[in-house]
């Protein structure tokens, strides 16, 4: 007969998927409040919980983060410009166009004015 179970909270570990935590950052969690647990101890609970691995339980429960996150973004788009524009460019496409004009002139160039200088150009190659 083998050691008991971990009781790990599935509240608790669905909330720190939310926070986009790492297996690491969960196993810590865990071996903190259980005094003792490990990666394996985690995968075999996600077998056995969701009938999945961790990788595939974490890709599903962390999106409920992302929609906190993009929840607290656009109320801070609200009160703060710079965020309304960061969004607009990340999820609109929204871009700045920049107009560039360069004026380049070729006979102010000091490597132009040094092969006109030694006679190796004159109007164009010799």
């Amino acid at each position: 007969m083998g050691r008991p179970r971990k009781q790990i909270d599935q509240v608790d570990f669905e909330s720190l998927l939310g926070l986009q935590c790492t297996l690491s950052e969960i196993v810590a969690f865990f071996d903190n409040k259980l005094g003792g647990c490990s990666e394996d101890t985690i995968e075999r609970w996600c077998k056995r919980t969701y009938h999945a691995s961790f990788a595939e339980v974490s890709a599903k429960k962390r999106d409920m983060g992302k929609i906190s996150i993009r929840r607290m973004q656009l109320q801070l788009a609200e009160k703060n410009p710079s965020m309304a524009i960061w969004l607009g460019k990340q999820y609109l496409g929204q871009r700045e166009h920049v107009a560039v004009e360069a004026n380049l002139q070729v006979e102010d160039d000091p490597i132009t004015k040094a092969l006109k200088e030694s006679g190796i150009i004159d109007n164009g190659l010799k």
